[in-house]
């Protein structure tokens, strides 16, 4: 079994706190920020599970807002 660090972002919505791996398209949540991110390390673990994948590696990380017309 291989360690690996993953980039992941969590923010609220409604009750419950959302996180998201960067690395791969995986997410969860929690009631609390650290279930969120708990939870979050066991759905990517399961992700991967029994599969040779390889996990993208995160170099730099930038998360912004912008106003857009909708």
């Amino acid at each position: 079994m291989k360690t690996r660090e993953i980039d992941y972002v969590v923010w609220k919505e409604d009750k419950y706190y959302v996180s998201r791996c960067i690395n791969v398209e995986v997410s969860s949540f929690g009631i609390t920020i650290e279930e969120a991110i708990q939870n979050l390390k066991e759905a990517v673990e399961l992700y991967f599970d029994g599969e040779d994948k390889e996990l993208p590696v995160i170099n730099n990380v930038l998360i912004g807002k912008e106003v857009i017309n909708v």
